[in-house]
């Protein structure tokens, strides 16, 4: 990739995986998922999951969260939210992001266990497929301030 091409995260890094365990993040977590899309899903990688005809990277990353959920329910997570993206409201003018996904799972290690499940790895293609850029932003619930309800002054 030449330096003026922009980057892109699919995978992460095994520095992003050190410093997201060093968190120390207890109880339940939630994981931001922003993605952007391949006009046309890229099979190559994983030429096995490929379908017959070529399919949008929308397409596929639906494959892949109808091949997902079985597992990430089977650890205690599921999907709370999945939206579709646009503009920002504030943000970057020239960045998007085609959807938007929060994801819940109820710890770390139920994570863990989900991601390193050879059956949900199996279908992890079709995310690879159909993503152009993505972010995942592990996020641990925090306690709304005492009182959070009554009126500022």
């Amino acid at each position: 990739m030449s330096r003026s091409e922009p980057l892109s995260y699919i995978e992460p890094t095994l520095e992003a995986g050190r410093l997201f365990m060093q968190r120390g993040l207890t109880g339940p977590i939630a994981i931001l998922n922003l993605l952007r899309f391949k006009d046309t899903a890229d099979y190559s990688a994983h030429p096995e999951l490929a379908p017959a005809m070529p399919i949008s990277g929308a397409e596929a990353f639906d494959r892949y969260v109808r091949h997902t959920l079985p597992y990430l329910r089977e650890t205690g997570g599921d999907v709370l939210f999945l939206g579709a993206g646009g503009p920002f409201l504030i943000g970057p003018a020239d960045e998007r992001w085609d959807m938007a996904m929060l994801v819940r799972q109820a710890s770390v290690a139920s994570f863990l266990s989900f991601a390193g499940n050879e059956r949900y790895l199996a279908g992890l293609g079709h995310r690879v497929a159909a993503i152009e850029d993505s972010r995942l932003l592990p996020l641990s619930e925090m306690s709304l301030p005492l009182n959070s309800n009554e009126p500022r002054s």
